[in-house]
């Protein structure tokens, strides 16, 4: 490897380079006139993506499934370019963890996004009027203000809104499924696989559904899915539905399959659980910030054992009697 191919590039360029590898996929003339423009625009950008088209052809033996999550895993990407001369035992070990994680598609806009967090990670950040937003684990925003509104784009994950005072202009949260206007108030949006999940902590918002007219103001207490066409049954607020920004996930009479999932947003790797216990019930407090010890704490509730195979696979099982 020449010495300018091994220099590091920065995580900002890299991230470029990654997003233009999967966008370019699409084939699009435009967007390859564009990417030419960005190439020739910078010696760091020619390097980065020299580097990326040498980890690509490191795991050419890695096609589909392991080669897709590779391209969506930023972080592994940042450290393997860094490390590209570091031999080829580490290089198939990543293939190994890549080939798990095929399912989690992470959308293109996912990257591009203004504001991001990791798995695992939270952030608060404050906007130009004052508004604050926590953003949840594996969560994406794009800030869009203008003379005429304060629009705020939630890509993927999960925020909680506390809106500034003093703007006339309106605020609004938009996802694929409809919009949420605030009224004053300090709220909860939720991309979930079949919509969008509202909770109203303070004061109100009215929920707008992308392609039905209806909109229905949600008061204090109250939760919806929205979905394009229309909006679920408004019910009452989950127990700690904002819990996870103190750090906490807190649960009354849940699957376990359903508490698994969740815990299963805030680390790295599969998490899983045998069909013979999904169905089981518990209620709790569980950390985020330690999986680890949230796992461990259903042992002595629940007749369950832990299987970790590696630091990347693990299942939750039923337990088993031990040996005399």
């Amino acid at each position: 490897m020449s010495p300018v191919s091994s220099k590091p590039v920065s995580a900002q360029v890299l991230d470029a380079a990654i997003a233009w590898q999967l966008s370019l996929d699409s084939g699009n003339p435009v967007e390859r006139e564009e990417f030419a423009k960005w190439h020739a625009a910078h010696e760091e950008h020619a390097r980065a993506w020299r580097q990326l088209g040498m980890l690509d052809q490191r795991f050419s033996v890695a096609s589909g499934p392991a080669r897709t999550a590779l391209l969506q895993s930023r972080e592994g990407i940042r450290r393997r370019v860094r490390k590209l001369g570091s031999g080829v035992a580490s290089v198939f070990a990543v293939v190994g963890l890549t080939l798990f994680a095929a399912d989690r598609y992470v959308p293109l806009s996912y990257w591009l996004a203004d504001q991001r967090t990791a798995t695992g990670e939270q952030r608060t950040i404050r906007l130009a009027d004052g508004t604050l937003i926590n953003l949840n684990t594996h969560s994406a925003v794009d800030v869009r203000f203008d003379e005429k509104q304060r629009l705020v784009v939630l890509q993927e994950g999960e925020i909680l809104v506390e809106t500034g005072h003093g703007d006339p202009r309106p605020f609004i949260v938009e996802t694929r499924e409809g919009s949420m206007r605030a009224l004053g108030t300090r709220f909860l949006v939720k991309r979930e696989e079949d919509g969008t999940r509202l909770s109203v902590l303070q004061s109100a918002v009215a929920a707008h559904p992308e392609a039905n007219p209806e909109e229905q103001i949600l008061h204090e207490g109250q939760q919806v899915l929205i979905r394009s066409n229309g909006l679920g049954p408004i019910v009452a607020l989950n127990l700690g539905a904002d819990a996870w920004t103190r750090g906490m996930l807190v649960v009354d009479n849940a699957r376990l399959e359903d508490l698994i999932h969740e815990i299963g947003r805030y680390r790295r790797g599969y998490l899983g659980v045998a069909p013979e216990v999904a169905d089981l019930r518990i209620t709790g407090s569980f950390p985020l910030k330690d999986t680890d010890l949230a796992l461990n704490a259903l042992l002595p509730t629940l007749p369950v054992q832990i299987e970790q195979h590696t630091q990347w696979w693990v299942t939750v099982a039923a337990k088993t009697e031990a040996k005399p």
